[in-house]
């Protein structure tokens, strides 16, 4: 009788202990509930920040319920809670781990919410094909909002993955702003331009004060450069557009246009300097021309009235003006080294490779650098830095690559550059770098060359070089007749 009395009571307690424990998880899950509803009411009364610090709460009530019951019935369901609160709070990255899990809910209102969250954050990650899929599953939902969000972003995902047609009859049975916004892209995507030329002009009339065209003209741009200039057209004419603003669009559009159209990005960037007046956007402009002509300068010379323009612009203290007198500084040491490099003066050959590195990296000049580098060929042919000259210089100038090999060979085939090259280690390699960044560190304003640099390799941060213009040290070493620099 007494171990039977000692077993009910212990089975007592046990269960008693076991309902405590489910009322306690219970509670825990119907408060971030509670709290869940009470940070989406917020969201529907238009109180931002009421609903992110509820959102906030969420996160952590859910959070606590999954790690402290991680095998009950309602652990998916925390976690799923969890993520739609780091959602909301714009935290995809960790939204995306526990919304994964929605799957796994039964068909209702939290597993909708949970698969819209998850393609919303999906999209957000540059995801489109992903959150597809996600709002597919939420087209067909009982709930008119869910179902018209999914229905929209499903379109977007669609525009955003390049099926523009399929996209298109989606947006059209869509309402409001943001609909006639994805509408317009997916015209332009689909080469419709007629259409989106028209759209456009209705969207102007509309006098929609809430729509951000500035973002609409960078999003047709990048979706297909030039798409964009008939809607730029249309904003250009549009009154009491503030020269800032006007100056803004056309630089911006005539950088996206550059690499697909040059004529017509010189028109941009034209165009901005003449509306702009003095202001930054078209400042910018007036730099990125000025740039454009350094690129094509052929030799130092050509570079002086490049530099008195740019002086205009430099009188700013910020922006392009700040730019622009650090290019004029660059200029001023490149003409002082080409004006004093000549063969009868001490490290005439050193001051002249400093320069042509300063007009190829920091100038963008590869006809000047190209320039540069022949002379202290043609002056200083028995300077050990010759060789890396003629390396150099090949890299800019197609037209020396063939005759590089040959002279290479013939005159330079012992140079510790050309050993490097073939992948010898010499000393006299590291020798003469040392030398060159000791002598690029006395000079004014000078940026030491970093040793250890190859011959014809960029320093880190500079684009590499195109591999179909350097030379072939198998060639040379071949035609030099396979000589070996002594280690």
């Amino acid at each position: 009788m007494r171990v039977r009395s000692r077993l009910l009571r212990t089975s007592a307690a046990a269960l008693a202990g076991g309902l405590i424990a489910g009322c306690v998880y219970y509670n825990g899950m119907y408060n971030t509930n509670r709290l869940m509803r009470s940070a989406q009411k917020a969201e529907r009364e238009n109180k931002p920040f009421e609903a992110s610090n509820l959102w906030g709460q969420v996160v952590t009530r859910a959070e606590s319920v999954a790690v402290r019951h991680p095998h009950s019935k309602y652990a998916t369901q925390a976690n799923v809670v969890r993520g739609l609160a780091l959602s909301r709070l714009n935290q995809c990255q960790k939204a995306i781990p526990p919304l994964g899990q929605v799957a796994l809910l039964p068909p209702g209102d939290l597993a909708e919410e949970g698969t819209l969250a998850l393609g919303h954050c999906q999209m957000e990650l540059g995801d489109p094909a992903g959150a597809e899929l996600a709002f597919t599953q939420v087209v067909r939902s009982r709930n008119a909002a869910r179902r018209r969000e999914a229905r929209f972003q499903h379109a977007r995902a669609l525009r955003m993955t390049g099926h523009y047609e399929e996209a298109i009859p989606l947006l059209q049975e869509a309402k409001g702003s943001r609909a006639a916004e994805e509408l317009l892209l997916s015209f332009s995507g689909a080469g419709r331009d007629a259409e989106a030329d028209s759209l456009a002009a209705v969207m102007l009339a509309s006098g929609d004060t809430t729509r951000v065209w500035d973002s609409l003209v960078v999003a047709l741009g990048r979706q297909r450069p030039g798409s964009a200039v008939t809607l730029l057209d249309r904003l250009a004419a549009q009154p009491n557009t503030a020269a800032a603003v006007r100056a803004k669009r056309l630089y911006d559009e005539g950088v996206r246009l550059e690499p697909v159209d040059t004529l017509r990005a010189l028109a941009r960037l034209q165009q901005a300097v003449r509306v702009g007046g003095k202001t930054e956007a078209a400042e910018q402009a007036a730099l990125h021309l000025l740039r454009r002509g350094i690129a094509r300068a052929g030799n130092v010379e050509a570079l002086a009235p490049l530099a008195d323009s740019l002086r205009v612009i430099s009188s700013r203290p910020v922006g392009a003006g700040l730019e622009a007198a650090q290019l004029v500084a660059t200029m001023t040491r490149v003409r002082v080294a080409n004006d004093s490099g000549g063969a009868d003066v001490p490290k005439g050959d050193m001051r002249l490779f400093l320069a042509a590195e300063s007009a190829r990296d920091t100038l963008g000049a590869p006809g000047v650098a190209a320039r540069l580098f022949h002379r202290i060929v043609a002056e200083w042919p028995e300077s050990p830095y010759a060789p890396k000259a003629v390396l150099a210089g090949a890299a800019l100038d197609s037209a020396w690559a063939d005759s590089a090999q040959i002279l290479l060979a013939e005159r330079y085939g012992d140079s510790p550059y050309l050993a490097i090259l073939r992948g010898e280690s010499t000393e006299e390699y590291r020798v003469l770098e040392d030398s060159l960044l000791a002598f690029a560190s006395t000079q004014p304003a000078g940026r030491p060359l970093r040793p250890g640099v190859r011959p014809g390799q960029v320093r880190p941060g500079r684009p590499a070089l195109p591999r179909r213009r350097t030379v072939d040290p198998d060639v040379v070493k071949e035609q030099s007749g396979g000589r070996r620099v002594e280690q």
